[in-house]
């Protein structure tokens, strides 16, 4: 029986060497995060590696079936060739050598987005050099790029190794009893792909979810696992069904307190008889990368964002601010154009390019100049394309700067993009017409660069680039201020997503909160702060009231300083929320919701206890994403 026991040691032996790789990537994210562990008891941190074993095992087993079954068949009638033996060798270690990839990048993309690898990784594959450059030009991850080289090569040496102590020759039992062990085994290779006994259904991203801490929760996971995961969501269904479409649109008209429906659009709210201003207002709105609301008037963050704070103390201020989702391209659709984010969708990109009424179209039917201010390269993320296909006319992007102010690859800093744009500025006011200028700033995301003219007061790189991000801000203001047509703009500073800084829940609030402050001294003449429930959606009919022009309202966003809405709802990969004042409502990417009292902390889940409530949120929710993709085709 030695030479069917061989077989079955190399298996075992691959097993272990495998998980224990997968055990060391997961320590390092352990490590990495510890911070993240709070209170959490022991016996938790233990529990959450060996649901991570279990998880490992789903990733090693799909990778060893294959050679299991080929070396079994070839012992079971004869001696395993070299080729035989040399091609299961290499099979073997690149399956593993991609799996610890994913593992390696799955660590500073955790620390991004608090959330395990997954396809929305990929979103930005048609830019691959623009990507490759961000992170080699960090070196924040040169350190996960020498854990996969050491681990790779261990990993290779040690299955050298084995594979070499191993005998190849023919089975010495009759194939009545080499099968029957060829099947046993095969089955508990097959037990350890579905991860669990029971029938009912394999192991799934849920079952990783055993305690109220939301980084152990997800510390349990392979990185492997949730790729493959999204993935088969992803292809399963690209646009989403939530509910009837005509129950969706008819939910959103009660909503919106529509009486008489359009007959060409059932969700218009035109504004019409309006007596426009004699002097209309530009308009300049700043996208911040990554600027989490947490920061503002906030004591434990070390007062990082003085001219934030500033700013939120003499004009318009709301505090309950949500962004629609956690990425770039969701803060720049979202608040230009009034519409939520789905999982797993880029509307920015696409074989055709839709075109949406945003505010760019609106501003531009009333004569004013549109323009988009970006540090890097314009084709990322397909913004410079979507945008002057949906009526902006100059997008200033890296190839627009001078060549020795690029920095990174995300272009220039973000004070230097300010200074440029305000000659570019005064040119448009010149003209007689008034103007709309959209800017995205960037240097709050890595890799991060530091302007030597700036003194940081921080010791820590993520605080010092909050600092400068604000200081940059602060200078353009400033600058603005000595220019003839600032006593005639609105300033609106919103971020395209905050930044997940505490962890709470399984969607960090941090990473969604997001300033919205509304600045004109000249038009608003007195500090308001509103409470009231708001969404990145309503920047753009919030600007259109207050600018005082008739447009048609086609979009999903309120006038805050007219209008209420009772929650504000967000994505996060598979994840959504939704929340008012009171509760936060979570639906995993399984369906399953968990109802909290935010504002305290509190892990209880309340959703047996509310179901009235979980009921309205969850539909006020899917009526929105589903009405989204009904009226506009999607």
């Amino acid at each position: 029986m030695k030479n069917k026991v061989s077989i079955i040691l190399l298996t075992l032996k691959i097993y272990l060497l495998s998980l224990s790789v997968f055990s060391l990537f997961r320590m390092a994210l352990y490590t990495v995060e510890h911070n993240r562990v709070g209170s959490a008891s022991n016996f938790e941190i233990i529990q959450a590696f060996l649901i991570g074993l279990r998880f490992d095992i789903v990733i090693a087993s799909y990778i060893i079936i294959l050679p299991f079954l080929i070396l079994s068949i070839y012992t079971a009638f004869g001696d395993i060739g070299k080729i035989v033996k040399k091609v299961s060798f290499y099979y073997i270690f690149t399956m593993f050598s991609i799996a610890f990839i994913v593992c390696s990048a799955d660590i500073p993309y955790f620390s991004q987005f608090f959330s395990r690898f997954s396809c929305a990784a990929f979103a930005w594959l048609n830019t691959p050099g623009f990507v490759f450059k961000m992170i080699i030009q960090e070196p924040r991850y040169w350190g996960y790029t020498i854990i996969f080289v050491i681990l790779n090569i261990t990993f290779f040496l040690f299955l050298k190794k084995i594979f070499k102590s191993t005998n190849f020759s023919k089975s010495n039992l009759k194939l009545y009893v080499h099968l029957p062990i060829t099947i046993l085994i095969t089955g508990l290779i097959f037990l350890g792909i579905r991860g669990r006994i029971d029938e009912k259904s394999p192991i799934r991203v849920g079952t990783a979810y055993f305690c109220n801490n939301s980084f152990l929760n997800q510390l349990g996971l392979n990185p492997n696992f949730t790729l493959i995961n999204s993935y088969l969501e992803l292809k399963k269904q690209k646009n989403y069904h939530y509910m009837d479409d005509s129950l969706a649109v008819k939910n959103l008209q009660g909503y919106f307190n529509i009486n008489t429906p359009s007959p060409s659009y059932p969700l218009d709210r035109s504004r019409n008889g309006i007596e426009s201003r004699k002097h209309p207002y530009n308009v300049v709105v700043v996208i911040m990368e990554g600027m989490s609301a947490y920061h503002l008037n906030n004591k434990e963050s070390e007062m990082l964002v003085p001219f934030l704070d500033s700013i939120s103390n003499v004009g318009y201020y709301f505090r309950n601010c949500y962004t629609a989702g956690i990425h770039t391209h969701n803060g720049i659709f979202s608040t230009l154009f009034s519409y939520p984010a789905i999982a797993g969708q880029h509307p920015m990109k696409g074989t055709s390019m839709k075109q949406y009424e945003g505010i760019a179209s609106v501003l531009k039917k009333n004569d004013y100049s549109t323009i988009y201010f970006t540090t890097h390269d314009g084709q990322f993320d397909n913004v410079e394309g979507f945008l002057k296909n949906n009526q902006f006319e100059t997008v200033i992007s890296k190839k627009d700067y001078p060549s020795k102010a690029v920095k990174t690859t995300l272009g220039v800093p973000d004070d230097f993009m300010f200074e440029f744009s305000i000659p570019i500025l005064n040119n448009l006011y010149s003209k007689g017409k008034p103007f709309l200028s959209v800017f995205m700033t960037a240097s709050n995301h890595g890799p991060f660069y530091l302007p030597d003219y700036f003194k940081p007061k921080s010791s820590e790189i993520k605080k010092q680039i909050v600092e400068y991000s604000d200081w940059s801000l602060q200078k353009f203001l400033n600058l603005s201020k000595n220019q003839p047509w600032f006593d005639s703009t609105l300033f609106v500073f919103i971020a395209d997503h905050g930044a997940p800084i505490r962890t709470s829940y399984d969607i960090s609030l941090d990473y969604l909160h997001t300033p919205l402050i509304i600045y004109a001294p000249s038009l608003i003449r007195e500090n308001i702060i509103i409470d009231k429930m708001a969404s990145q959606i309503d920047v753009f009919p919030t600007i259109m009231g207050l600018l005082n022009i008739n447009y048609e309202n086609l979009t999903m966003g309120i006038d805050l300083l007219n209008e209420t809405r009772p929650f504000a709802f967000f994505n996060a990969h598979e994840k959504y929320g939704v929340i008012d004042e009171e509760w936060l409502l979570i639906l995993n990417g399984e369906g399953k919701t968990k109802l909290y009292k935010y504002k305290s902390s509190d892990q209880t889940d309340y959703s047996n206890d509310n179901s009235l409530i979980v009921s309205q949120m969850k539909e006020y929710l899917y009526s929105h994403l589903q009405a989204y993709q009904y009226l506009n085709g999607l």
